[in-house]
């Protein structure tokens, strides 16, 4: 049997199953809140056209406005200035859209430390255990984040210091960037950078490291507790946005059961 034969037989019993990873879309789904002057972007909000009605009386359909990082959401290198010449998100290529993934669960010490930081060595020792991150791969960090998704505010997890979420330190996203050979970063957090990155030097850094070295983000994503360490397969849909910076998408994972 051929490769894609063997896959489709294990969908078929079961033996490879699919992890959605997605957040479903909502007015309460949680949306980034910047400082003033910032421009900020709007919740997601639907209103139909028609449902069965005068309007169109055999079908249902509605008219969304949300911007284009909601939700569980795509960043494409050109969203960042330091990516600003780079591909906007219909140029990403589809063979990134499918990539083996690698998990590395911090849920412990975030539950301990709402403001921890993934760094070099936290990748290394996952590393000693699990082998080197997959080559042209997904680098998926778990926090548990997820479960905060139902609530804006605790999502956020804002205070009059700001927000406090996890993500990679200035020096660990600067490594994943230049050094490892991953395609992207995925996070649970409303994007990749920790809550604190406006202080880091420089700001942002997971967005200005890796967008600038031409790699991707995953933010919003759910369930990263039911993938394996390693092993997996991720398939990232976004939208084909002409000079889009980034897309509302769905992320299913591919796992041997």
């Amino acid at each position: 049997m051929s490769v894609l034969s063997d896959l489709a037989a294990g969908l078929g019993r079961g033996s490879v199953e699919v992890v959605d990873l997605t957040a479903t879309l909502s007015g309460r789904t949680p949306v980034i809140q910047l400082p003033e002057p910032f421009a900020d972007t709007p919740p997601f909000s639907m209103e139909p056209l028609s449902r069965y009605d005068d309007a169109g009386p055999a079908w249902y359909w509605n008219v969304m406005r949300l911007g284009e990082h909601t939700g569980t959401h795509f960043d494409a290198p050109v969203h960042w200035v330091t990516g600003r010449d780079s591909l906007d998100v219909s140029q990403v290529p589809p063979e990134h859209l499918v990539a083996p993934a690698a998990v590395i669960d911090k849920s412990a010490e975030v539950a301990e430390n709402s403001d921890f930081l993934l760094e070099i060595e936290h990748v290394r020792a996952w590393e000693e255990e699990h082998g080197p991150l997959p080559e042209g791969g997904w680098l998926l960090f778990r926090t548990g984040w997820d479960a905060r998704s139902h609530d804006q505010e605790a999502f956020l997890n804002a205070d009059g210091d700001g927000p406090h979420t996890p993500g990679p330190s200035a020096a660990c996203a600067c490594w994943l960037a230049e050094e490892t050979d991953i395609v992207g970063l995925g996070v649970e957090t409303v994007g990749t950078d920790a809550g604190a990155a406006a202080t880091f030097d420089p700001p942002f850094p997971a967005h200005s490291y890796l967008l600038g070295a031409g790699k991707y983000g995953l933010t919003q994503l759910q369930d990263l507790g039911r993938l394996p360490a390693t092993g997996s397969v991720l398939i990232v849909a976004p939208l084909p946005i002409e000079d889009g910076s980034g897309s509302p998408c769905r992320v299913l994972a591919l796992v041997g059961r």
